[in-house]
């Protein structure tokens, strides 16, 4: 019987953990950050079209790649995530009429994505999915401080009950 290194237990681990199916928990989880995602791509088109500064194309291209990482993760758990037809988006009257206007809704919607992210990453129990909530956890942060500046040192963590909710103010 051959012996079992230390290396070899943690590549066993490793492949093992990006084999399993994540459970139903974090592909909810997920499915909702990809709802995230699709938003925010929506607020940053219609705020580029309104005329709203550069930063802001960096941040849609962001959202793009946050999504396409979470739709990976869920085509290889034989899930198929939501795409931007499949959810109408809608937004208070006058949200895009003036940079103050888009600075409001813009931090609004950033403070329900990290949020979002930082109830998955404390929620999430399967890898590869934890790492990459992480990231992008990070990512939004930067976001957030396009439209305020950062004045927590703990940013709130939303549940994903308390992430559906505040979503559902923007879906029709």
């Amino acid at each position: 019987m051959q012996s079992l290194t230390r290396a070899g237990l943690l590549r066993l681990g490793a492949a093992a953990t990006l084999g399993a199916v994540p459970p139903d928990s974090d592909l909810a989880f997920a499915r909702l950050l990809i709802a995230t995602e699709l938003l925010a791509d929506d607020f940053y088109s219609h705020a580029i079209g309104a005329g709203a500064p550069g930063a802001l194309h960096e941040a849609r291209a962001n959202e793009r790649a946050h999504y396409k990482g979470l739709a990976a993760l869920m085509n290889r758990a034989g899930q198929l995530p939501a795409q931007a037809g499949d959810i109408d988006f809608s937004y208070p009257a006058g949200s895009f009429a003036d940079a103050g206007s888009i600075r409001t809704l813009g931090a609004t919607l950033e403070a329900i994505q990290l949020g979002a992210y930082l109830g998955a990453a404390d929620g999430l129990v399967s890898e590869p999915f934890r790492g990459l909530v992480a990231r992008i956890a990070a990512n939004e942060a930067q976001h957030l401080t396009i439209f305020e500046p950062f004045h927590s040192s703990f940013p709130s963590a939303l549940t994903i009950e308390q992430a559906s909710d505040a979503l559902g103010l923007y879906t029709g």
